[in-house]
């Protein structure tokens, strides 16, 4: 298993949020990869997982150091390295159209909110939970907010074969440190999905906080 470094997709979504480090549209945080060998159901998901989570400690060591260059121990100190033990991930398999499901927007106020045709709505007993795909890409706390026609074109590029035939699980978010910003707010998601037409895996995550 390897992450996948260039894609068109990735090139896709720069117009989303070109100044921010990472692959995000709205509050979701892309990977894609690609394995050379069978494909193995849930271990293979667990797999992906797994490598991208080691990509994701390499880079929080590699950002202390950078403090601590920069800044000094005080500062590097107060960094810890992402733990993770992805033995601890539960999966849950969704159906492509559960996973895809968009609301159409009812109404906008002259403040800009936003009030959505979806039976799922933010409130104190969700928050910090798992939110819907569609929320995360559409309503994140920071950056831009996106429409319906946002999430369907994204998802296009990044199944270009449609997604009728994915295999997506959601997993449990209490096995990484990762998860504790969307814990203590907004929400946190881990979902992977194998697009069997491409032979490639989309980890996509999602953990924010105002």
């Amino acid at each position: 298993m390897k992450r996948i470094d260039n894609d068109a997709f990735y090139e896709y979504i720069k117009r989303y949020d070109p100044d921010r480090e990472y692959h995000l549209v709205g509050a979701v945080d892309y990977h894609l990869l690609c394995d050379d060998k069978p494909y193995e159901g849930m271990k293979s998901h667990r797999k992906a997982l797994r490598c991208v989570f080691d990509w994701l400690v390499k880079q929080s060591i590699e950002n202390r150091e950078n403090a601590r260059i920069m800044f000094g121990d005080h500062v590097a100190d107060q960094l810890r390295p992402l733990a993770y033990d992805i033995d601890k991930a539960q999966p849950s398999p969704l159906a492509p159209p559960v996973f895809f499901y968009c609301p159409n927007i009812v109404k906008t106020d002259y403040y800009g909110n936003v009030w959505y045709d979806a039976e799922w709505v933010p409130n104190d007993e969700n928050f910090g939970t798992t939110v819907p795909y569609w929320y995360a890409l559409m309503e994140p706390v920071h950056g831009r907010r996106n429409k319906p026609e946002d999430f369907k074109e994204v998802n296009e590029v990044l199944f270009p074969n449609g997604t009728d035939v994915l295999d997506i699980y959601e997993w449990t978010t209490d096995w990484s440190d990762y998860f504790d910003d969307g814990h203590e707010w907004y929400g946190a998601c881990c979902w992977s999905a194998y697009d069997k037409s491409l032979n490639r895996y989309a980890i996509m995550l999602v953990s924010t906080t105002d």
